[in-house]
């Protein structure tokens, strides 16, 4: 993990992401790029003409960059190398861009845990961000100011399309030598036995060597309860999930899942793509 994006508007929230992004840079000797989106058609501003049709694109630009300077400043950030970009674009393909343009390990984002990233990344943004994402996006609720990841809870219904997906959840685990507890949530509309369960997950379980694992079966009324109340009960600090990319959410996560738990739930919330 050598190069983390945060995608920020300058939010108590996205300073939440960026503060846990210092924390994992000074571990791991990573660089940040810190990206902020203006949401202004770039073939609108010409910066070598005398007039604008947009000027206040011209404003903003500047304010963007006074904000950078004051952020730069935080203690947090001394000795570690930020990069500071400002791009023209609807919020979700200029993550995408800046990952493939910088070849980015982890975008880590800030939500309020109620409706998505506060006016940068709201509503269906968010679930855009982590749908269209080729690499793991990490979403943090709250200030953090000590981000240690011990348990992981890695939720899912274990299906062979999930592999690549838990290959990636495991190599995240790896980076903090954290135990992963694997979940599988039975509910009243989506049940298997528990002999199916378990044979589903030793099978992701043995694509890999990594041993620093639990399996679990919880029954609950929805799955996104589920994963919730038995992320509660062990004390989870990581709740790891898989995305089918532009297909949406794998069929366990079907629906607006991903988006209600990456709002919903109180503890971070980390996906994989497919």
């Amino acid at each position: 993990m050598k190069k983390i994006l945060v995608p920020t508007d300058f939010s108590e929230q996205a300073e939440n992401a960026l503060k846990v992004a210092a924390q994992l840079a000074k571990a791991h000797g990573a660089e940040i790029y810190l990206l902020h989106i203006l949401e202004i058609p770039l073939n609108e501003i010409d910066p070598m003409s005398s007039r604008s049709d947009l000027p206040e694109a011209v404003f903003f630009m500047k304010l963007a960059h006074r904000r950078f300077e004051n952020i730069m400043n935080s203690s947090y950030l001394d000795g570690i190398v930020v990069h500071e970009t400002v791009d023209f674009n609807e919020i979700f393909k200029g993550v995408f861009h800046a990952c493939n343009k910088h070849n980015i390990d982890l975008v880590i984002m800030g939500s309020n845990g109620v409706s998505g990233l506060k006016e940068m990344l709201i509503g269906s943004n968010t679930e855009k961000v982590v749908r269209t994402s080729e690499v793991p996006i990490l979403v943090v609720k709250k200030e953090h100011l000590s981000f240690k990841v011990n348990n992981i809870v890695f939720a899912s219904d274990f299906q062979e399309e999930n592999k690549s997906a838990y290959k990636k959840a495991i190599a995240f685990a790896e980076i903090f030598k954290a135990k992963v507890h694997l979940l599988l949530v039975n509910t009243p509309n989506k049940f298997i036995t528990s002999d199916l369960a378990n044979k589903r997950m030793q099978n992701l379980a043995s694509s890999t060597n990594f041993s620093n694992f639990t399996s679990n079966i919880y029954n609950d009324v929805t799955i996104e309860k589920g994963i919730m109340n038995f992320s509660e009960s062990i004390h989870a600090d990581v709740i790891a999930m898989s995305t089918h990319g532009r297909q949406g959410i794998s069929h366990f996560f079907n629906g607006s899942i991903s988006e209600d738990l990456v709002n919903h739930a109180k503890r971070p919330v980390i996906t994989f793509k497919i």
